[in-house]
């Protein structure tokens, strides 16, 4: 049998980077022991994490093993767990930010045209993540509500205020121009 310290890295790496149970056959082959040698290292390495002070353990479920918590740290997990996340913006939310950033106060109409899709699930998603707030509505037929950045905004992207956002390149808006136009063979 390899090093066993060696192979006991081997089979915890196995097992952490998996998440559900692994048969003791394939932890064998994977370290290259046999399954009788390979159920007894794991065998003692349950017993090693019982004793030692560790957040983790290893379960044997129908001849097959897995790594997870011990249940007195589930308590830890749940404070991680409901902790808001930080939302993620996709490149849909990024471009719909963009517009709403710097032609604010716009109404969904307007993205829309400038994007050439629906925004609906953009805008309100950006408004969950109170990156973008209704200003109020435009005095035309319908009174479509108006969209600008909130305070929120300024934070997460380190700006003090919409007047110092980055200028827009006209060279890049005019190459991205003529690419769009190109995309859809529509004049911008």
């Amino acid at each position: 049998m390899k090093d066993r310290k060696h192979l006991e890295a081997a089979v915890e790496a196995i097992l952490f980077s998996m998440g559900n149970s692994v048969s003791v056959e394939m932890v064998a082959k994977a370290i290259d022991c046999t399954v009788k040698e390979t159920h007894e290292l794991i065998c003692q390495m349950m017993k090693k994490y019982e004793t030692e002070d560790r957040g983790i353990m290893i379960v044997e479920l129908e001849n097959a093993f897995q790594m997870c918590t011990k249940r007195e740290y589930y308590d830890y997990l749940i404070n991680v767990a409901i902790q808001p996340k930080e939302p993620e913006l996709s490149d849909v939310l990024m471009e719909t930010l963009s517009i709403i950033a710097y032609k604010q106060p716009v109404t969904k109409a307007e993205i829309e045209k400038i994007r050439g899709v629906k925004s609906d699930h953009a805008v309100n998603k950006l408004v969950e993540y109170k990156l973008v707030q209704e200003l109020g509505r435009l005095d035309a037929p319908g009174r479509p509500i108006l969209f600008g950045t909130t305070e929120e905004f300024l934070r997460s992207f380190g700006v003090d205020s919409t007047d110092n956002l980055p200028e827009i390149n006209p060279v890049k808006l005019e190459d991205f121009k003529a690419e769009a136009e190109e995309e859809v063979k529509v004049e911008i």
